[in-house]
């Protein structure tokens, strides 16, 4: 049993918005798991202990899985299935154990230097990398070969172990990483330079987890956010707006912080494919009369993700009904809607044809 990650369990997951048949699991696990977050349970042992149904169990522990909570590894003892082998992601639930014991505090200024030494993601490492082969040489974590549960009891827990040069007294708290983030500072900024965003209320802890995780995997600081969000006022002018969308007949929204501190708005941003739109699509006269020619007048079917926007938005105006010259001339505007909307969306090829 691992007293250090049992008592991560009760204070980052609940925080971080994890539902409590999660929470529970992921005691379970943590009670069962060596400091380095491996276990066996099986999914029978958990759901009995906790007291719900096994179904309920695997789609908690896949959706723990998915969200990168766990990694599991499925284990065989000659001819027949084991109970899994499973890692917690030890710094995941560490650093959302840190951000609710601050928000717990209260302090107005928080700085991520409290957060333990940085290391490699688990949440992205290969599976392999503990095969139950290699679980032996983890400070002599033996799953049995038997295939049985482990005991809660058991002895085999090395966090009661400690290095030759490690004194009993010895904090297991890492030294800080030196990065820090003035949560204060950063909402002045967001406030001062896109104050077209919606202003942000509160900076919650799931916002607190994000931005921490986006800091340290693209090694942010103040400078740093500072320059993003003045490009982003300058350069991106799109994500500051509301504008009708003719092409489907919606709107596109202007964007906001949650969605400032994602990975994919940071790349987006990063690899210059978030630059106003109207300077990214250039209209192609022959592509687009041509495309006329085979799609309205001809009736042929679209090859590209343009040809199925404009032609969807065509068809819900009844531009087939209108004559040729005022036909043409609509047919110029949904082009130049449907190139925008691409062009804002470029990962978006599979774009059906309904456009809803």
């Amino acid at each position: 049993m691992s007293v250090k990650l049992s008592s991560y369990v009760w204070d980052g997951c609940a925080a971080s918005g994890m539902k409590i048949a999660k929470v529970a699991i992921m005691a379970r696990l943590a009670d069962f798991a060596n400091d380095q977050g491996i276990c066996w349970p099986s999914v029978a042992t958990i759901a009995r202990q906790i007291g719900a149904g096994e179904s309920t169990v695997r789609t908690a522990l896949g959706e723990l899985e998915r969200t990168g909570w766990i990694m599991k590894k499925n284990r065989r003892v000659g001819n027949r299935n084991a109970s899994n082998v499973y890692r917690i992601n030890v710094e995941k639930l560490r650093e959302a154990a840190q951000v609710s014991d601050t928000a717990k505090r209260d302090i107005s200024k928080c700085n991520i230097s409290e957060f333990d030494t940085p290391k490699p993601d688990t949440a992205k490492c290969d599976i392999s990398e503990f095969d139950t082969s290699e679980l032996s040489k983890i400070n002599g974590f033996h799953p049995p070969k038997s295939g049985g549960d482990p005991s809660v009891t058991s002895k085999q827990d090395p966090s009661d172990k400690k290095t030759v040069s490690q004194s009993p007294a010895t904090d297991d708290r890492q030294q800080p990483d030196g990065s820090k983030i003035d949560y204060l500072t950063v909402l002045e900024a967001y406030h001062r330079i896109l104050p077209e965003m919606p202003q942000v209320l509160d900076m919650t802890i799931e916002r607190k987890i994000k931005l921490h995780q986006l800091w340290k995997k693209f090694d942010f600081n103040q400078d740093k956010w500072l320059n993003y969000l003045y490009y982003i006022a300058k350069k991106c002018r799109w994500m500051l707006q509301e504008r009708p969308n003719t092409v489907t007949g919606t709107t596109w929204r202007r964007k906001n912080f949650d969605y400032l501190i994602t990975e994919k708005c940071y790349l987006t941003v990063r690899e210059g494919r978030a630059n106003d739109l109207p300077n990214v699509a250039k209209v192609d006269i022959a592509s687009r009369d041509d495309a006329f020619t085979r799609l309205v007048a001809q009736r042929r079917e679209p090859r590209n993700a343009v040809e199925k926007l404009a032609l969807a938005a065509a068809n819900r105006i009844g531009l087939g009904r209108m004559n040729e010259v005022t036909g043409r001339i609509t047919w110029k505007s949904i082009w130049v809607q449907a190139q925008l909307q691409v062009s804002e969306y470029p990962q978006n090829d599979h774009i059906k044809t309904s456009c809803g």
